[in-house]
Formats: structure tokens, sequence, C-alpha cells
């Protein structure tokens, strides 16, 4: 059997996943990582992606938006703001909030906040990547 962690994952509404995994994926500020049992300590800030569970043959995925990751040898914490199970997502308003970010970048507009433009697409994004 591969080498497993704790892997913690923790929003300010609930505990949203406790458990063993072999592998965790997700996206960061400085790009997508991957990591598995007995890796070296560090800290990251997490960006919105989808997050996938290694559970032994079985890979659980979620919607994560924004947080920061704990990584020691033995146990991975995640300190999320917003992360959702796939049927945990509407998609009817996931696609509305992509339209209208899409609208928002494409208009220029004087009043158009660009940055908020850029993450409300790919929260939207994510979500629906998610439930692929």
């Amino acid at each position: 059997m591969a080498d497993v962690f704790k892997l913690q994952i923790v929003t300010p509404e609930r505990v949203f996943y406790e458990g063993d995994a072999g592998m965790v994926e997700l996206s960061t500020t400085e790009g997508d990582i991957g990591v598995y049992a007995n890796h070296i300590p560090m800290t990251a800030i997490v960006a919105p992606g989808v997050l996938k569970i290694h559970e032994g043959s079985e890979i659980k995925k979620a919607a994560l938006h924004a947080g920061f990751i704990e990584v020691l040898p033995e146990e991975i914490t995640i300190m999320a703001e917003v992360v959702e199970w796939p049927d945990e997502i509407d998609v009817k308003r996931a696609e509305e909030a992509r339209i209208r970010a899409e609208r928002r970048l494409k208009e220029h507009s004087a009043e158009s906040d660009v940055l908020r433009a850029k993450l409300a697409l790919r929260r939207a994004m994510t979500r629906l990547s998610a439930r692929q």
C-alpha cells in the first residue's frame, strides 16, 4: 500500500473533509501542485481550481476557490474560504456567473473592475469543471 497522510479541509462554516489520502492536487498562486506523503513542509496560497483528493484508486473532486494550504510530512491542512463538492454546485448559477463575467471583461468600461471580473470568471469555470 502506498504511503498516506492525514488530510483535513476546513472552511469557516464546516469541516469539509477529514481522512487519509495518498495524494492531493490543487492550484496555488504559484501554479498547480500535487502533494504526496512525506513532502517537505511548506505553505502556499490557494488559487481557484479543481481540488483532487486521491483515496486509493478513487479520486474525489471539489471546487476550491481560495485559502491556504499547510503541508507537513504526515499531515496536510487546507483552510479554505469556499470549497464545494460537485453535487453542491448550482450549474445554472455558475453558468450565469460565467456569462456575466465574460460580458464585463468584453465591455472594458471605466466602471468595470477587470480583476474582479477575471476572478469571478475563474470561480465560475472552476465550479463548472468540478461538475465534469
